[in-house]
């Protein structure tokens, strides 16, 4: 007797192979480049030997920031009622939240993937696609999760930091899991090419417009942004001892989860 797949099963399970070779392809590249990074040195920092090129990269996006991505991100925050914006941050949010599910199940925190899955159905409902933060005014606490910290919940250690460009602030691991993390959030996922390439650029500009007073006041105190970004990134993905140094994100936005951001912004 002949049995036949559906469609949507056939297609689950290439998404399943296919997130499962990803995960494979990062965590090798992740490997080889720890072992390649070992015995590189620059840095007094030990967490940072390639301090040199990290610096150039790092004043290289400090200068396409200053001359594309802040000027459309301060045009954008000027015509976009923060009401708007503030929409825009919780939709995509909401899409982190589906992709933070996944990664709760990889590391096999089962409250953490519970929260998520409840997030991202309340948002979507009730939400309206998740413009309106319902779940976290309803208490239900929001765990971000990312492929680089699963990594790290499997032991794969941190590795030297790592400016990327364009990009900005992440380490040897963190680095090899943004390529899973591109395959597996909603967003990049449709088919519509033009749609796709429309929410990215969306996601950048807004992202970029709430951290606009954020660089106001780095710009302000800051006497090494270099190293006051480098230090605040690394606290923030390494944890302390509660966390086991498994890399997983300390989230500091959560009691503003979901609510406007101050007037002015």
């Amino acid at each position: 007797m002949m049995t036949t797949t559906s469609p949507q099963t056939k297609l689950v399970s290439d998404k399943t192979r296919a997130l499962k070779h990803a995960a494979l392809t990062a965590g090798v590249c992740a490997a080889a480049l720890l072992s390649g990074c070992a015995t590189t040195t620059g840095s007094g920092n030990p967490a940072d030997p390639l301090e040199s090129m990290n610096r150039s990269i790092y004043s290289f996006n400090e200068g396409v920031d200053e001359a594309i991505f802040k000027p459309v991100a301060t045009a954008y925050q000027s015509v976009t009622p923060r009401v708007a914006r503030q929409g825009v941050t919780n939709f995509f949010d909401n899409l982190g939240d589906a992709w933070s599910f996944v990664n709760n199940v990889l590391q096999g925190q089962g409250q953490d993937a519970y929260n998520s899955m409840v997030r991202f159905s309340v948002n979507t409902v009730l939400g309206i696609g998740g413009l309106f933060d319902i779940a976290s005014e309803a208490g239900i606490e929001r765990r971000k999760q990312d492929f680089g910290q699963t990594l790290g919940r499997w032991g794969l250690p941190t590795g030297p930091y790592l400016v990327l460009p364009f990009w900005g602030p992440s380490t040897v691991r963190d680095s090899a899991g943004l390529a899973v993390d591109a395959f597996g959030y909603p967003a990049n996922t449709l088919d519509d090419v033009r749609w796709r390439n429309s929410l990215f650029g969306l996601r950048m500009v807004n992202n970029r417009a709430n951290l606009l007073k954020a660089g106001d006041v780095l710009d302000s105190v800051a006497l090494d942004k270099y190293s006051l970004v480098r230090d605040v990134y690394l606290r923030s993905r390494i944890g302390g001892a509660a966390s086991g140094g498994d890399g997983r994100l300390e989230n500091y936005d959560d009691d503003n989860a979901g609510k406007l951001p101050p007037e002015g912004q």
